[in-house]
């Protein structure tokens, strides 16, 4: 019987997600503006939401205390500049990578945000 993994052969890390989701009225209320703003946000392209089961949500990493990530709108704009539809563009912000603390997401939140906005800028290239 053969195991499925060689030793000394890694597994492939898997792609991962949020932690945890927010709906767009518990987004409003941490950020203490209206659901209209929010969605003015999202139009705008300085907040990712997506779909999950017929409702739009947001990432709770991207909402830090009362604020939006600071560089998630220069971000998102890199990405979409690349080409990136919002639910590719969570994918590359979730893709495991822990030279900037496990994903880029993660990384937005602390000291590599300069990183993943300069390798989110590499993609136009």
């Amino acid at each position: 019987m053969t195991d499925s993994v060689t030793v000394g052969e890694a597994a492939a890390p898997q792609p991962t997600g949020p932690t945890e989701w927010i709906n767009l009225p518990d987004v409003a209320d941490k950020l203490d503006v209206s659901i209209s703003k929010v969605h003015q946000m999202i139009r705008d392209g300085s907040l990712l939401a997506v779909r999950r089961d017929g409702i739009r949500v947001v990432p709770a990493e991207l909402v830090a205390n009362s604020t939006v990530l600071k560089h998630l709108p220069g971000i998102l704009t890199l990405l979409r500049d690349a080409g990136y539809n919002d639910e590719e563009a969570l994918r590359w912000l979730y893709e495991p990578d822990e030279t900037v603390d496990g994903c880029g997401a993660k990384g937005l939140g602390g000291d590599r945000a300069r990183e993943v906005k300069r390798r989110a800028q590499a993609l136009g290239f």
